[in-house]
């Protein structure tokens, strides 16, 4: 089992950063890929980006590439997604995943899954 707390979410106007964190708990994590999704009323699950533990390798969603940053501190079993220039379209429930493959981008795919935290960007 692998537990993942997402945290860092907030009301941010649009400009604006934010950092969020996913703490991970379990098993060995250098076996699994991380990855962020995120998920607007109404919508279905986004894939955001995604990073594979051991070796740091990234994957992004094309619209999201050069304003969200993911990255990882295995010292601390901590994922994080660094999020600029956000926009009122970037306001959604944002969740932190982990698969035995890494850097895929369906939700399908991922094995573990945190409670969500949630992006709020005003305009």
């Amino acid at each position: 089992q692998v537990q993942l707390v997402e945290s860092g979410g907030g009301l941010v106007q649009a400009g604006g950063s934010l950092r969020l964190s996913c703490a991970a708990s379990g098993r060995t994590l250098s076996n699994y890929g991380m990855g962020w999704f995120r998920q607007a009323p109404g919508k279905e699950r986004e894939f955001v980006a995604a990073i594979t533990w051991g070796g740091g390798l990234t994957y992004y969603a094309d619209s999201l590439k050069g304003r969200f940053t993911i990255s990882r501190d295995s010292a601390k079993n901590t994922v994080y997604l660094q999020m600029n220039s956000l926009k009122p379209e970037d306001t959604a429930v944002y969740y932190c995943a982990a698969d035995h493959y890494g850097l895929r981008s369906s939700p399908r795919e991922y094995d573990y899954w945190g409670q969500g935290t949630q992006v709020t960007v005003s305009s």
